[in-house]
């Protein structure tokens, strides 16, 4: 059996047509039915009832399709691997990050870690940190770096950092030798709150900034990114881990904020495992040489 007659195969079933497949694949469409032909001669059934220009699944053409995409993906998977290795890779480390914390210096530290493990071929997903603990439990990823710990029974969850959370408003543009202090309540006052860009601690601190200014303006933004790019457009200010904010402190972008009437909360960093491989522990001591 040919891996293109699967293909082929699976390309039909998804689209109904011929024609559209030859179109796909960039092959001829009379290659498409020799391909189903060849196809259909060895597993001795018909995966295809015609109607025209129109093609539809029979019953065994559905009960197959489900075991041709798993022989693809097999075999699609032992390319990668295959080609991974041909390029001087031995392992594989799949790393799951919360945006949040992919917003730090974690950019910087997993290029210094790529320099120093060239072996190690690493892939990296975006995911919020409410679902990392899912792909570490479903083995979609190695390791989840996330702002919210785990208690499940299978899962490790380790403590990376603590980060303090600050009060962020944009640049007056004054210069910090004479310019005044920026006064906690004027600032939040006059400007709409920027909220819950944090999984974890914007429900109390909410209450806690109600309770001094039961006027304030809120706003719900759920991304940080674009949480710092309203603030530096003048659009409001907001409670941020210092972590996040430090590029644009040291830039000039943005100013922290005295607040001293309003207990500020810790943001926390946890690393999430279900193995603790030689993989998980290697990169987890890389990078606990930095202040993320």
């Amino acid at each position: 059996m040919e891996f293109t007659w699967l293909q082929t195969f699976v390309t039909a079933a998804e689209c109904e047509n011929f024609r559209r497949t030859s179109e796909i694949l960039y092959i001829s469409q009379p290659s498409v039915s020799v391909h189903i032909k060849l196809l259909e001669k060895e597993l001795g059934v018909r995966l295809f009832e015609r109607d025209g220009r129109k093609i539809r699944l029979t019953e065994e053409g559905r009960v197959y399709l489900k075991h041709a995409k798993e022989l693809l993906a097999v075999y699609q998977n032992g390319l990668v691997k295959l080609q991974s290795f041909q390029q001087g890779f031995t392992s594989q480390f799949t790393l799951a990050i919360s945006p949040l914390i992919a917003d730090t210096i974690l950019p910087y530290v997993l290029k210094k870690y790529c320099n120093q493990y060239p072996q190690v071929e690493i892939s990296v997903k975006i995911i919020e940190s409410s679902e990392i603990e899912e792909a570490v439990r479903n083995d979609k990823v190695d390791l989840g770096l996330s702002c919210l710990g785990s208690t499940h029974p299978d899962i490790h969850c380790q403590l990376l950092y603590k980060d303090k959370v600050l009060l962020v408003a944009p640049h007056d543009g004054m210069d910090s030798e004479r310019a005044l202090p920026m006064d906690e309540e004027e600032v939040l006052t006059s400007n709409y709150l920027l909220t819950h860009n944090h999984p974890v601690y914007w429900d109390s601190l909410c209450r806690a900034v109600k309770a001094n200014y039961p006027g304030i303006r809120m706003m719900e933004v759920s991304q940080i990114h674009i949480t710092k790019r309203f603030i530096v457009e003048g659009l409001g200010v907001s409670f941020l881990p210092a972590s996040t904010v430090r590029r644009e402190m040291l830039e000039g972008r943005l100013l922290e904020v005295d607040c001293p009437s309003i207990p500020l909360p810790e943001a926390h960093t946890y690393a999430i495992m279900k193995y603790t491989h030689k993989k998980q522990k290697e990169f987890l001591a890389f990078l606990s040489q930095f202040r993320i």
